[in-house]
């Protein structure tokens, strides 16, 4: 049979600044690889999100460009909540997963309101978490690179993403990294994510193929540079 993943990209312009594109190119390129047929979609301010998006993907910013996006993202608030009920898969990295939860506090005590779909909020701290990363997930460890200042408070640390195992995480304080709701997948890690760390991006594309065609069997790749790349990563200090 087969099978057509539509992949969506928010604000991929406006929320770009560390690379995090690259976990589209990687999710698109390993359903390639597959035999899988890729539609891509890319949302900026203004564009409506296609109800039948299988992925959806948001990247980082700084705190001004969050700003600019915040009343677009309120008026897509409602199709990215239903599509989260309904499954969707969803990967939101840094300054998209601050607004994912219910607000953003920045140092000036602006408040920039989130879409309130992850449990937690976020308010700017006074030290900014740079360098290299390694969290404990259910797919194995992964190595990322966090460079924020937002401190990001879950409702339940139950509710985390991952484990820290080198670097901040959300805050710095609990351990945890990012936030897992459903099949939304909320992180601090840029990068991007994916590029080096194959079994978090099958992870994706398995549970969007399981939720379309109701199984999902993903051919072997041969990952052997990203986990070389991944080694690599977690051998560098911060």
């Amino acid at each position: 049979m087969s099978q057509e993943i539509h992949l969506v990209h928010l604000y991929p312009v406006l929320m770009n600044i560390y690379g995090d594109t690259g976990n589209r190119l990687v999710l698109q390129r390993r359903m390639e690889w597959r035999g899988i047929k890729v539609r891509t979609t890319l949302v900026e301010v203004g564009d409506d999100i296609p109800k039948d998006a299988d992925i959806i993907l948001g990247g980082g910013a700084q705190d001004a460009v969050q700003s600019a996006v915040e009343a677009d993202l309120q008026q897509k608030a409602d199709i990215l909540l239903k599509l989260a009920e309904d499954g969707v898969v969803m990967l939101m990295v840094c300054g998209m997963y601050q607004l994912f939860g219910r607000r953003f506090v920045t140092g000036e005590g602006r408040e920039i309101k989130g879409i309130g779909i992850l449990p937690l909020e976020t308010h700017a701290g006074q030290t900014r978490f740079i360098g290299n990363t390694i969290y404990r997930t259910p797919w194995g460890e992964v190595a990322g690179y966090e460079n924020h200042s937002g401190l990001t408070m879950l409702d339940d640390t139950a509710a985390c993403l991952a484990q820290v195992v080198k670097g901040a995480g959300n805050n710095g304080q609990d351990g945890t990294e990012g936030c897992l709701q459903r099949s939304v997948f909320g992180t601090y890690s840029h990068g991007p994510i994916l590029a080096k760390n194959p079994a978090l991006a099958d992870e994706l594309i398995r549970r969007a193929i399981e939720r379309k065609y109701g199984q999902a069997e993903l051919q072997p790749l041969d990952d052997t540079l990203e986990l070389r790349a991944a080694k690599a990563a977690m051998r560098r200090p911060r």
